[in-house]
């Protein structure tokens, strides 16, 4: 060996020794350093997510209270013309958060390589799902509605051979005979009285379903933001959750204004809507310190519920909400509604859509 590369050993081994020396100390800074950006970071979003359950709360109740308020606001009364273009509003809000927000979402959870590769990236589960959710919404959409329908005219037939029966006994009397009691007539019911009870019945089955669907992807949309530790996410979404909560409140609040419950039922279908996203966040406070979204379970579980809170969303938003509307008579005979409803479909699907840019 000569010189020089004896020379040159000894100044690589000195150099190696003095990095050996010095690294843990330098790692020890930065970790150190990281630690306490990160323990500043979690009290600053402890804030911020504070803030997000009291925004959003208010936000969805009072979207959710202004259709149940239109006996005093004559703009949220169903038989008004803008009563039709919000609720065109908010059902493209309810599909542009189906396709644009959820959907993506549920893709992308399903899809992710944290996953088992061979069995998650061989079947296209996402799409299974939300079609499946779809198709079980139509037929309990469909069974719910044929077996209210048929315990109604079961308890009309019966009553109208009782009232026949009863008219029999009483000769030269009228064959129509009507009990006063409980403040309505037992009569058998005429075809437009039997297409206002289906109707009837049809959109409080809607407004349950809808308000299902929303409930799913309130909570999971909550605990995602509850369990997130980055300011930075935070802020943004707080402001897009509560626009979203605002508009679907409309949506649903107009569905439950149609359907005629009584004031304690809509009360409690108001208050269970405005306080899903408050208590997911609240959730996903609790659970921060051990609930990690990369997770296998995690994202699995986010994934099929999201996918087929979407199918939900996006099947009662084209079918029970818009398409019910757009085909009803009263529309088909008045351009202008026609007109301003489909530029606030437009409009809703539009806003939602851009506000993926900060959600």
């Amino acid at each position: 060996m000569t010189h020089l590369q004896a020379c040159f050993l000894n100044n690589f081994m000195a150099s190696s020794l003095l990095i050996l020396l010095y690294y843990p100390t330098m790692v020890t800074c930065e970790c150190t350093c990281e630690v306490e950006d990160l323990e500043h970071g979690k009290g600053e979003a402890l804030k911020f997510k504070l803030g997000s359950i009291l925004s959003i709360l208010v936000a969805g109740a009072i979207g959710v209270s202004l259709p149940l308020l239109g006996k005093k606001i004559k703009a949220f009364r169903p038989e008004n013309d803008i009563f039709f273009m919000i609720k065109a509003f908010a059902a493209g809000v309810i599909l542009a958060t189906g396709f644009i927000h959820i959907l993506p979402n549920a893709f992308e959870s399903l899809t992710s390589p944290c996953l088992n590769q061979n069995l998650w990236m061989r079947f296209p589960f996402t799409g299974f799902v939300a079609m499946m959710s779809a198709i079980g919404t139509l037929m309990m959409d469909s069974f719910a509605s044929g077996f209210y329908k048929g315990m109604h005219f079961n308890k009309s037939k019966t009553v109208n051979n009782t009232d026949e029966e009863t008219a029999e006994e009483h000769e030269g009397h009228v064959h129509v005979h009507t009990h006063a009691t409980h403040g309505h007539a037992h009569v058998s019911a005429s075809p437009n009285e039997d297409l206002a009870l289906s109707e009837l019945v049809r959109r409080r089955i809607v407004s349950q379903v809808l308000e299902l669907g929303i409930v799913v992807h309130s909570i999971i949309i909550g605990i995602s933001l509850g369990a997130s530790e980055s300011p930075e996410t935070i802020k943004p979404l707080m402001a897009a959750l509560s626009f979203h909560q605002f508009f679907e409140g409309l949506g649903i609040g107009g569905c439950i204004t149609q359907a005629q419950f009584e004031s304690a039922s809509m009360v409690m279908m108001a208050t269970f809507f405005s306080l899903t996203t408050p208590v997911g966040i609240a959730i996903g406070i609790g659970i921060s310190s051990i609930y990690n979204e990369n997770r296998p379970t995690a994202l699995i579980v986010e994934g099929i519920f999201n996918a087929a809170s979407a199918g939900i969303l996006i099947y009662m938003a084209l079918v029970d909400l818009l398409a019910s509307d757009f085909m009803s008579p009263r529309m088909l005979s008045n351009f202008r509604i026609q007109l301003g409803a489909n530029f606030s479909l437009l409009l809703g699907a539009g806003c939602m859509t851009f506000m993926v840019i900060w959600a």
